[in-house]
């Protein structure tokens, strides 16, 4: 038998194979002939044909109740698939799995006199209990993106219940039916309390931690000894919050951009908690996310399992308590981070520099909010104390309301609450400090420097345009344009302690205020000016610490013509 040449129509069918959908109910027609014509002759499956579509939809109700599996259904485009919406109605209040594969042209030829182009990008609430667009296939990126939707279509039938999913398969009707062997691609299963777990024997493991909120002492005493007995580490940044025995201060190590080390790859990741803002760079093999939401969120592109669970249920799970204890893998990250800190020379006067010299001074039990992107990158390069807990907005991923999320947090607590910001973030949510519930456990640092750093900081993309950032990419000059006295008189007018520093020596003489483990009578702000040239100085030698980027064919290249035409490229000669 053979197969049609369209990619995703590939991966949709080897995924029913994997997933045992066998049934299928197949209506007349010619935008899913890439499909059916691929499926006919396939000893797998189990085709019934049904000129009506309102009919084959109810024939799939009967099967799919009378069998207990779910069962697909595919037709052409135009109206033919408007007649499952009874069938599929029925499906979804009797909570029946029913993947409705409606075969489609490009749906940008929607709207322009085509004909048999009709919309599907919007279904009925009680039609299906989601829908997913299965687009041709031209790259990488868009061979991961449709093998990660089809696998969480599949999948969707049966989570949290039975029920209909549609599936809107694009199709250029071209091509060929000369593939003899479709290429291997890549599953995803979901694992829920009670199944069958997979084993984990394999050699490098490590847990990656996003975003978290406060630990359990419960949560942390298993993955300590999880990483004990399958000599794994605890990969994050201080966001993570993980405040056990098997984890360092992961960005310095993985963002190094001269020297790919082996120790960033794994064999399996388990990857636990929300967004990163860290941008580690490791290099997982396969992904096992844990979260009781069950989503299909692969961001690491390797995701082979979903444990729709809690993490106590899933590490107390895999740990036995047999009492052995492996650290090779922690003794090793733990060695080349003591190697790259010792590489640190003197920094300019930069935000690098302030998270250096105050990293390990905060008080202890205090709270700390860190803005993005400078503050976030910064601060992570170095540790802070284990009582600390850090909090960032990555989850909108914003400069608007990182005063006000650390003013929510000091009016629920009596800790230190420190919040580290830029001037363009700071001016974007000052009206927070005016607020007359304002305590004065609250201390804010401000790094201005008079623009958006964040552009012209060290191998950012818009950097390249140099002087040509300020105006508009980087926002210079706005609100005072660094001006000494515009924060000083609004945060004293406010009721703030004010103090600033234009130098290492300035900053020398006042930190201690900032930091004191005593409460001051006021909330602190304290300013810190700082350049351009230092600041993207500091973030170079922080991501050249093994030496200067080498000047391989292979960088020069990507230089030169950029990511995009890179890509390109890389597309030309695939075809």
């Amino acid at each position: 038998m053979a197969y049609t040449s369209e990619r995703n129509t590939q991966i949709v069918i080897e995924l029913l194979k994997y997933h045992k959908i066998k049934k299928i109910v197949v209506s007349p027609g010619a935008t899913n002939v890439s499909f059916v014509a691929s499926i006919q002759n396939s000893p797998f499956f189990e085709i019934y044909s049904c000129v009506d579509e309102r009919s084959a939809a109810y024939m799939a109700c009967g099967l799919a109740e009378e069998s207990g599996e779910p069962i697909a259904l595919s037709c052409t485009g135009a109206t033919a698939s408007r007649n499952y919406f009874p069938g599929l109605t029925e499906a979804y209040y009797r909570k029946l799995p029913i993947l409705a594969i409606t075969s489609t042209m490009p749906i940008d030829r929607v709207g322009h006199n085509i004909p048999q182009m009709i919309d599907r990008t919007i279904v009925t609430n009680d039609v299906a209990k989601a829908s997913f667009y299965i687009p041709m296939i031209y790259n990488d990126e868009d061979e991961w993106n449709c093998t990660v939707k089809v696998n969480e279509a599949i999948l969707e039938l049966t989570h949290n219940g039975n029920g209909p999913v549609h599936m809107n398969l694009e199709t250029v009707q071209g091509g060929n039916f000369n593939v003899k062997e479709i290429p291997a691609v890549h599953p995803i299963d979901r694992i829920r309390f009670g199944n069958i777990y997979p084993g984990l024997t394999v050699k490098k493991i490590a847990i990656f931690v996003g975003a978290h909120s406060k630990w359990s002492d419960k949560l942390t005493l298993l993955v300590d000894t999880f990483c004990e007995e399958y000599n794994a580490i605890v990969v994050g940044d201080h966001t993570s919050n993980y405040k056990g025995k098997y984890c360092v201060p992961s960005s310095l190590i993985t963002n190094q951009r001269n020297k790919e080390s082996s120790i960033i790859t794994f064999d399996v990741v388990i990857h636990i908690g929300n967004i990163s803002g860290a941008y580690l760079q490791i290099n997982p093999k396969s992904v096992w996310r844990v979260s009781q939401d069950g989503k299909i969120c692969d961001t690491f592109r390797q995701l082979r399992y979903v444990f729709e669970m809690s993490e106590e249920d899933f590490f107390e799970y895999y740990v036995a308590k047999n009492g052995s204890v492996n650290l090779s893998s922690f003794e090793q990250w733990n060695k080349e981070y003591i190697s790259l800190v010792n590489k640190i020379p003197e920094l300019p006067f930069s935000n690098v520099w302030v998270a250096k010299k105050l990293s390990n001074k905060l008080p202890n039990n205090s709270i700390l909010h860190l803005g993005i992107l400078n503050s976030l990158r910064s601060w992570n390069y170095f540790k802070i104390p284990d009582n600390v807990l850090t909090y960032s907005n990555t989850g909108g991923f914003g400069i608007d309301g990182i005063i006000s999320t650390a003013l929510g947090s000091s009016l629920a607590t009596n800790k230190h609450v420190f919040c580290v910001l830029g001037d363009l973030a700071f001016f974007y949510d000052m009206n927070a400090i005016g607020n007359r519930h304002l305590k004065n456990n609250l201390r804010i640092l401000v790094l201005n420097n008079g623009h958006g750093q964040e552009f012209r900081i060290y191998g950012h993309r818009a950097a390249q345009f140099g002087q040509n950032t300020e105006k508009y990419i980087a926002a210079a000059g706005h609100y005072g344009n660094k001006s000494v006295d515009l924060i000083k008189h609004y945060a004293e007018n406010l009721g703030f302690k004010y103090i600033a520093a234009n130098s290492k020596e300035d900053f020398e003489e006042v930190y201690e205020d900032f930091i004191s483990e005593e409460y001051s009578d006021k909330p602190i702000l304290f300013e810190v000016f700082t350049n351009t040239e230092d600041e993207t100085e500091a973030t170079r030698i922080m991501l050249d610490l093994n030496g200067p980027e080498p000047k391989s064919v292979k960088n020069i290249m990507k230089k030169m013509l950029g990511d995009n035409r890179i890509n390109a490229i890389k597309v030309i000669l695939k075809g």
